[in-house]
């Protein structure tokens, strides 16, 4: 919007020919979605806590301690991270952009379906939500739609091909196995951020980390010079992304001002589910599926964790961890919950620069 409102005062105004600047208006959007949550996130908040009667139903299987510190706490805190995130975007984005609005959508259409999660949970006080069935088939659903737009306003020699980090020439054209394979990028991302958040702050922390790196993907992928010269494959429009991304990251801060232990909110399903699939779709517009992976090591490693849990216990009838996620397991080895926060949030650095690094080594 902004940016429409400057390009009608440029010639009489000079100085507004800074909002032509992606990494201006980047800025612009995180603080705008930053203090905003200061608005926002109040009267949300007390609104919950008056519709919320027992908060989150708590799972009882976990540290006895969190069923007495977190007993009341509100969840669908992500409408808090949707509000200030899509105000934020539609403020400081070029709105004539396709991949806004597909980024947009997709953030809103996992948010729908952890707020109907949600919503199941507590209205019947249980921390069982809709069928794990019926919650897959809908995520497919906006994954697909979301896919296939992506590869529609992609520039065709990209639209289905798969790169590989550290490589600079080896793809793969997928065909029409691309969106299948996106499908499952965003399906994941989601439902493995999901998976993380289980303890204050623990996913909201490597979501910013891994969402700084995605900005600034999507800031030099959307560059000819840039990707020219790091040798990218160029990608035309998905720097308007980056903006996306800003509001994204102050959204996500904002939201842990509140979130923080001892938390006055949780994100629940509207936020994380969200939050995850936003992050799938960003790497698949971008090309850098894979280095979501790396740059989203702690998602993969929660997943990998529960999958691993289950398949043991199927075939042998034992637990390889003692509870999973994997961040239950520490903290029945003793860790505290601030850290296993910290830690987990100290690897995800380190995890998002081995992802920068993949754009240089080529």
């Amino acid at each position: 919007m902004l940016y429409f409102l400057a390009s009608l005062f440029t010639e009489d105004l000079s100085l507004l020919d800074v909002f032509k600047y992606i990494t201006f208006r980047t800025g612009g959007a995180i603080l705008t979605a930053f203090f905003l949550s200061f608005l926002v996130a109040p009267p949300i908040i007390k609104r919950l806590k008056q519709k919320q009667t027992f908060g989150q139903p708590i799972r009882n299987l976990g540290e006895v301690s969190h069923l007495e510190e977190k007993k009341g706490t509100p969840t669908m805190g992500g409408i808090i991270i949707i509000i200030t995130l899509f105000l934020s975007s539609i403020l400081w984005a070029n709105l004539n952009n396709p991949y806004i609005w597909i980024l947009l959508f997709t953030t809103l259409g996992f948010a729908t379906i952890g707020f109907i999660d949600d919503w199941k949970k507590i209205t019947k006080n249980n921390p069982n939500g809709i069928s794990v069935s019926l919650k897959l088939t809908l995520q497919i659903i906006v994954s697909a739609i979301s896919a296939y737009f992506i590869t529609l306003v992609t520039n065709e020699n990209l639209a289905t091909v798969l790169t590989f980090p550290f490589f600079k020439n080896y793809i793969i054209n997928l065909g029409i196995l691309y969106i299948p394979f996106a499908i499952f990028v965003i399906v994941g991302a989601s439902n493995a951020v999901n998976l993380t958040d289980g303890l204050d702050g623990l996913a909201t922390g490597p979501v910013m980390i891994c969402t700084i790196v995605f900005m600034l993907i999507a800031y030099l992928v959307g560059n000819s010079v840039f990707a020219t010269y790091l040798q990218l494959h160029y990608v035309p429009g998905v720097g308007e992304m980056a903006i996306f991304c800003g509001a994204l990251i102050g959204s996500c801060m904002g939201f842990l001002w509140f979130n923080a232990p001892p938390a006055k909110i949780f994100m629940g399903d509207t936020g994380s589910l969200s939050l995850g699939g936003a992050l799938g779709a960003i790497s698949v517009a971008t090309k850098h599926e894979l280095v979501l992976a790396i740059a989203g090591g702690i998602f993969v490693l929660e997943a990998v964790s529960v999958i691993l849990q289950i398949i043991s216990f199927k075939i042998t009838g034992k637990r390889i961890f003692k509870m999973a996620p994997i961040h239950h397991h520490f903290e029945k080895k003793g860790w505290s919950e601030t850290t296993v926060v910290f830690r987990f949030w100290i690897i995800s650095m380190v995890l998002g620069l081995l992802a920068l690094a993949t754009l240089k080594l080529r």
